[in-house]
């Protein structure tokens, strides 16, 4: 497995525009690939036995371009997952940060810890098959407080040409860039992205199917409701407008069709769907396009405690069950719309529950959000060999799944991890000291930086050999 990681790694060092990247790329994969608890550049660098600044350097600093790596990383997983009826899922993922100084952080909805916290902000767009799912492309959410401020860009090297785009501009831009190349049917998202009706016009123009998520506060009109009883003055009266929660307390109880979406650990997993064509509320009043309405509800005994939870309004509950809301672009004509049956948008719903399995594979496997970087680069260096390690880690289950059908991700990570152990951790006396060594360095230079910041005198043993 270990030779098979040097093979698959080759393609993208190939991608580097130099030399001098290519083999800090195959050891820094390596580490995020192994069995240790934080997987940053100094730790990984202890573990492959080279020193700090090189990895340091190759992820937070030196100038190669991450989007040769995606343009590989997207054509594999399009030759492998690809499928006519794929899906392209959006979907912004936190990570929680403690400090002000890491480009993009902010205080703002921290889906990871479910409410309003300081954290960096990733838009991902992934692909959805039936075979298996992967994250493909990625962009910095970057507020617009920091778009504007020269200083805090320039701290954190954050390009020129960068600027300010909302959540759904950054979804089109990788919905153009790639969507000719991804071969899919759909395009699906959770309701911070969905809630935009502009969004979903751009969708719509661009001749794109969609599912996606609102919130329990949206505005609809029942088209399938019985029209008012008209008095004779004045304008024929409409169905009133309501919210999707008042539309669903008002939903009869044979109105729900039971499906089940897939198999789960404990069993099969059934939700139950109910549909109704109906209109949406736009900007100063006006009526939107007609559109399908589709409310999913599950007991909340069910509920997975990593579902998606984009915002605090991203679903509603009672007593019994948890409901979510999602709208779907009806079809051009009668053939087309009466094939959008509840399986379909069964499928199209749990692509969401997929990118959120994708991000939990990324964060748990793959150090995904173990950096500790603060640069636009470091960042965007971090997450594509994060996004490439995890895709050696499914082309290896796949492999595995050949001969033992129950085999998963994690144990293959765990696997490879023992491997590399043993390639690396072979304690002989200079490993150990070049070990002891480097502690020891790294704890005379953090007293040396905590004097120089207070601007006090350091020690005299450091003041000749460190400055």
């Amino acid at each position: 497995m270990v030779d098979r990681l040097g093979e698959f790694v080759m393609p993208y060092q190939q991608a580097l525009e130099t030399e001098a990247d290519q083999h800090p790329m195959h050891l820094y994969l390596q580490g995020l690939l192994s069995n240790l608890e934080h997987k940053n550049a100094e730790k990984i660098a202890a573990l492959v036995d080279v020193e700090r600044q090189i990895l340091q350097d190759f992820i937070g600093t030196a100038p190669w371009d991450h989007r040769p790596l995606v343009a590989v990383l997207v054509g594999q997983v399009t030759d492998e997952l690809g499928e006519p009826d794929g899906i392209i899922a959006f979907d912004p993922s936190s990570f929680p940060k403690r400090g002000s100084h890491s480009v993009g952080v902010k205080r703002q909805w921290c889906g990871h810890r479910g409410k309003v916290d300081n954290c960096q902000v990733g838009v991902f767009m992934g692909y959805v098959s039936h075979r298996d799912h992967a994250l493909l492309d990625f962009r910095l959410s970057l507020p617009e407080e920091w778009a504007r401020d020269e200083h805090r860009r320039q701290a954190c090297h954050v390009p020129q040409e960068v600027r300010y785009q909302t959540r759904q501009e950054q979804c089109l831009e990788m919905l153009d860039l790639w969507g000719a190349q991804v071969p899919h049917g759909w395009v699906t998202g959770d309701d911070e992205l969905g809630r935009h009706t502009w969004f979903r016009q751009q969708l719509r123009a661009r001749g794109e199917r969609y599912g996606l998520g609102v919130p329990c506060t949206t505005t609809i009109r029942d088209l399938e409701a019985p029209w008012p009883v008209y008095q004779g003055r004045g304008r024929p009266p409409k169905p009133p407008w309501q919210s999707v929660t008042a539309w669903r307390t008002s939903l009869a109880p044979d109105g729900w069709t039971r499906l089940t979406v897939r198999d789960g650990e404990k069993g099969p997993i059934a939700i139950e769907m109910s549909t109704r064509r109906i209109q949406t509320r736009l900007e100063r009043k006006r009526t939107g396009a007609e559109e399908w309405l589709v409310v999913t509800r599950r007991p909340l005994a069910d509920a997975s405690p990593w579902e998606p939870q984009a915002s605090r309004d991203a679903c509603d509950q009672d007593t019994r069950y948890r409901y979510r809301y999602y709208l779907t672009a009806l079809g051009g004509s009668e053939v087309e719309r009466e094939a959008l049956s509840l399986g379909e948008l069964a499928r199209v719903i749990k692509a969401g529950t997929c990118i959120e399995a994708s991000f939990k594979r990324g964060k748990g496997e793959a150090g995904m959000d173990a950096y500790q970087v603060r640069t636009w680069q470091g960042w965007h260096h971090h997450m594509v060999l994060s996004l490439i390690a995890v895709w050696f880690l499914i082309g290896e289950t796949h492999r595995g799944q050949q001969w033992t059908p129950a085999l998963t991700l994690p144990q293959v990570r765990y696997g490879l991890s023992l491997l590399l152990l043993e390639v690396f951790c072979t304690p002989g006396i200079d490993y150990i000291c070049r070990q002891v060594s480097r502690q020891f360095m790294r704890n005379e230079l953090a007293r040396f930086y905590h004097h120089r910041v207070r601007k006090c005198t350091p020690p005299r043993k450091l003041r000749r050999e460190i400055q």
